[in-house]
Formats: structure tokens, C-alpha cells, sequence
């Protein structure tokens, strides 16, 4: 048996079951629907059925991250059993959580100064992050110690690409991360911007696609193009979907056709609570492994 946890944010966009299966423990970000607050606990308290019908309803979302107490609150009862910690964080890019989480562990190692409790940012989201938590759970469960599952994660974290689209620019109007204006004509136009994480853990705007199905192939051949082994990719690859399945399942089907060496099938997974209160229903994000992302 492992001394040491292998845990991550509720932000890795995976079910709980899911993450039960693999023995990643997780602490869970915050969010509230028209001043109500829930926790963000992988769809438990509150479907994600029932959250997506509310934002199109017109709730309006609000998020916060796990904080140094919660963070405290969460290390200490690991710690208090004698076992080391790994944990890893939402993208410092996006969230303030890594600093939080840092913040934590060096008051932690004070306190338990023989226990190991590393923090790695993921520089990575959704099901992406939750890839990646993926894969250390297999080196883990393959025998790697703490410290070598550090370093791993820490070389090979920048390899995990995050392709985003969305049908939707509502929330990105909303959010600010687009014009009224660009959000109008945008809309008028049947424009879907593709979008990726870059190096430092940032969402991009990359294309601005028009009509659903011409995005759907567009994102499918960025993988093609960024894949480790291009068309002979032979490893997993997830999908999460803010509330609009059937085109997830379109990518998914599309990826499986021209990937015939994935390790098992295409994951669809929900876009969370947390990321979905910023993107709004219609977001549809692929994540692979690939060469490793330089801007």
C-alpha cells in the first residue's frame, strides 16, 4: 500500500465515482445560483442537469475556490494519519487556488515537518486536469513513490492539451471575455471560436470557426495535428460538455474513427459546476496527450 495521497480540486470535471475508483481523494471549489451556495462536489447536491437549466433559465452563477483554511482543514486529516500528500491544483492560470494550496502546505510543514506535501499546479482544466490525474493514478498504482510521481507530474504536465469550442457566447459576454458587440455579431454569424490552454495555463482564443459542424472537425484535426503519434495515438482521451452531449458525442465519435489505438473509448464527461458558471451551456472541450504546449 502507497503512505501517500494522490488528491486533486473538484475542478478535474470526473465523477465521483470515477475518482472513488481510483483512490483520489478531492476538496471541493464553491458556487452560488442567485445568492444560494452549494459546494461543487461533482454534481452530488445539484445535477448537472439541473444547474445547466437553471443558467438558461437566468440564474446567475458565482464561484470561489477552496481556501487556505479549507485547504488546512483538508491536508490536516491526511496528515494526521501519516501519510504523505501530492496534490494537485486547477490551473494557477484561471484560479488562485495553487497559491492557496501553497499557502496551506508550508504552514502544514511546519506542523508535520516529517510528512512530504508537494503541490503541483496542473496549468490545466476540466477533464483535462482530470487526465492527468488519470495517469498519475496509474504510475502510482504501477509503484512509483511520491517523489518520483512529483517529478513526472511536473515534466509531463505541459504534454496534456485542452481544445475548447462553444455554440454559446452568451457567458463569454457576460464574462467579459468577448465584446457585446463581437458577442452579436458573432451569434448572427454562427461564429464558434475554437480556443486552447497555453504554457502558462491561460485559455487562448486560437479560430473563430463558423457553423457547429465545421468546428466539430476542426477540433478533431487539431488533435490529429497535436497528438503524440499523431494518427497512431495509443493512449486515453477524454471529453466534457457543458449541457450539450449530442455534440460531444459527435467529436467523440469523430475521434474514434480516425484514432484506431485509443486506450479504450472516448470519456464524455460534464464540463463542472465551477467551469460551467464561466462558460454557460454549449462549451465542448477535447483533451489528449501530445507534444508539449510552448505558448
Amino acid at each position: 500500500m502507497n503512505d501517500f495521497v494522490l488528491s486533486c480540486c473538484s475542478t478535474v470535471d470526473l465523477s465521483k465515482e470515477h475518482l472513488d475508483s481510483r483512490r483520489i481523494p478531492y476538496v471541493c471549489f464553491h458556487y452560488s445560483l442567485d445568492d444560494v451556495s452549494y459546494a461543487d462536489d461533482l454534481g452530488v447536491s445539484m445535477s448537472f442537469d439541473t444547474f445547466y437549466k437553471k443558467l438558461a433559465a437566468g440564474a446567475e452563477p458565482k464561484t470561489s475556490q477552496v481556501n487556505l483554511s479549507e485547504y488546512m482543514t483538508y491536508f490536516t486529516q491526511f496528515l494526521e494519519q501519516g501519510k504523505d500528500i501530492l496534490h494537485v491544483t486547477l490551473s494557477s492560470g484561471i484560479s488562485g487556488s495553487y497559491n492557496s494550496a501553497m499557502s496551506a502546505a508550508r504552514v502544514a510543514r511546519e506542523q508535520y515537518p516529517e510528512r512530504k506535501i508537494y503541490v503541483v499546479d496542473s496549468l490545466g482544466a476540466s477533464s483535462g486536469y482530470g487526465l492527468l490525474m488519470d495517469k498519475l493514478a496509474d504510475l502510482r498504482d504501477a509503484g512509483m513513490g511520491i517523489d518520483e510521481l512529483h517529478d513526472w507530474a511536473e515534466a509531463n504536465k505541459l504534454k496534456m492539451h485542452h481544445w475548447f469550442f462553444s455554440t454559446d457566447l452568451s457567458f463569454y459576454v457576460k464574462g467579459g471575455r468577448i465584446s457585446k458587440a463581437a458577442g452579436m455579431f458573432g451569434s448572427l454569424l454562427n461564429i464558434c471560436p475554437l480556443l486552447n490552454m497555453d504554457n502558462l495555463g491561460h485559455l487562448i482564443p486560437r479560430s473563430k470557426i463558423r457553423g457547429k459542424k465545421k468546428v466539430i472537425g476542426e477540433i478533431v484535426e487539431r488533435m490529429v495535428e497535436c497528438a503524440d503519434g499523431g494518427l497512431a495515438y495509443a493512449d486515453k482521451c477524454y471529453i466534457s460538455h457543458s449541457d450539450c452531449y449530442d455534440d460531444a458525442k459527435a467529436v467523440a465519435d469523430l475521434v474514434e474513427a480516425k484514432f484506431p489505438h485509443l486506450v479504450g473509448n472516448v470519456l464524455i464527461n460534464y464540463v463542472g459546476t465551477t467551469i460551467g458558471s464561466h462558460t454557460g451551456p454549449g462549451t465542448v472541450a477535447l483533451f489528449f496527450w501530445g507534444k508539449e504546449r510552448t505558448e
